[in-house]
């Protein structure tokens, strides 16, 4: 498939999910919990169903896999050669604390790699997108549209982290950089403050589904960077357990 042509359409479908996800941000919302206990509010359920709605538009032999959307059993999704991938809001809890952190992700996911993606951040006016081999873009609030890429570090290292998931084996990691600066940030936005140059790793010791992940890692991607595990393997989506090990995001000067 030639993922330029329909980046386009692709990018105006997360718009279209995160107008409706900001008007809700900026109302009076309510906040429920799913069974696993993490909050889920109408901005969840509304961009999934824009978003399923729009992919299906787009391309409607492509299977939707989305964090909000049904279980599909492992049986049907083990024959998935290529699917879209999405996480209608990451960042719940930036969402529900009003912290401005929180995206819109859409991912494309062909024999377990991500290979285009779309991140928007309502609040923040910014969006990334990319394509495998072909770069990474940012456009900000303003509208400019620049092309955007991984920096080469400094002797100090900018650590991006989220107060939301520091544990002891993330400060283990951390500390063990040496001279280094942490830059807080949160949702999949991490990993397009490393796309866009703004830091350079961002190591994650603590449970992620491929949802929350598979956008961004497409952008940093695009952009020059890398995401592995800590057995430095590349970071592999469409497997049966659809949560994440431990893994390094990073320009490739980590790897």
């Amino acid at each position: 498939m030639y993922y330029s042509s329909i980046l386009p359409d692709v990018v105006k479908v997360a718009d279209e999910a995160s107008e409706k996800v900001l008007h809700i941000y900026q109302s009076d919302f309510k906040v429920g919990y799913k069974e696993d206990h993490s909050p889920i509010t109408a901005a969840d359920t509304t961009s999934h169903d824009i978003i399923v709605r729009g992919l299906r538009n787009i391309s409607r032999d492509i299977p939707v896999l989305s964090e909000e959307g049904a279980q599909v059993s492992w049986e049907e999704r083990k024959n998935w050669r290529r699917f879209w991938l999405i996480d209608p809001v990451d960042g719940t809890k930036d969402f529900t604390q009003r912290t401005g952190e929180f995206t819109v992700n859409i991912a494309m996911i062909e024999d377990g790699q991500p290979v285009m993606g779309v991140v928007i951040a309502p609040a923040l006016k910014e969006a990334f997108w990319g394509i495998k081999g072909e770069g990474a873009f940012k456009r900000d609030r303003t509208g400019r549209v620049s092309r955007i890429h991984v920096a080469e570090p400094r002797a100090t290292k900018r650590v991006v982290a989220s107060k939301n998931h520091m544990n002891d084996e993330t400060r283990a990691f951390i500390d063990a950089l040496g001279d280094h600066e942490t830059i807080q940030a949160g949702s999949s936005l991490k990993f397009c403050r490393i796309a866009e140059g703004h830091a350079d790793i961002y190591p994650r010791m603590g449970p992620t589904s491929e949802w929350d992940t598979a956008a961004a890692h497409a952008i940093l991607l695009a952009a020059g960077g890398n995401v592995q595990t800590l057995e430095h393997t590349p970071l592999k989506y469409g497997k049966e357990d659809v949560l994440n090990p431990h893994f390094i995001a990073a320009g490739n000067w980590y790897f």
